[in-house]
């Protein structure tokens, strides 16, 4: 699986992490999985076609001094979808762009 990992995050970070996930992300049915929806002007073609399908998101993994974000962009509704595949660059951007956001806005220092 394709990923984006930051490491060496300190345990009271990662404690902080989890809770601001737990209110900007979608918690799943794993602990620490959360998935992010992606805005809908980032979907690809297909996947806008697919509404039954939406919405659209990535996984965030975190674990006991890092935090992950899958490549996989896929359907919350339809394990099956056609449509899931890694993310193109605009995708790319946003997961990173969500990450670093997550840092900066709780003043983690990498």
């Amino acid at each position: 699986m394709r990923s984006y990992l930051i490491d060496e995050i300190s345990l009271s970070h990662m404690e902080n992490i989890k809770a601001y996930l737990n209110e900007h992300a979608l918690s799943s049915d794993l602990q620490e999985i959360f998935w992010v929806r992606l805005p809908e002007d980032l979907l690809t073609e297909i996947q806008s076609t697919h509404r039954d399908c939406h919405p659209y998101v990535f996984a965030i993994e975190l674990g006991r001094d890092w935090i992950k974000a899958e490549c996989l962009i896929r359907s919350l509704n339809n394990m099956k979808c056609e449509a899931q595949a890694y993310c193109d660059p605009k995708q790319w951007g946003f997961i990173t762009e969500f990450i670093h956001g997550v840092i900066m806005d709780l003043g983690i220092q990498t």
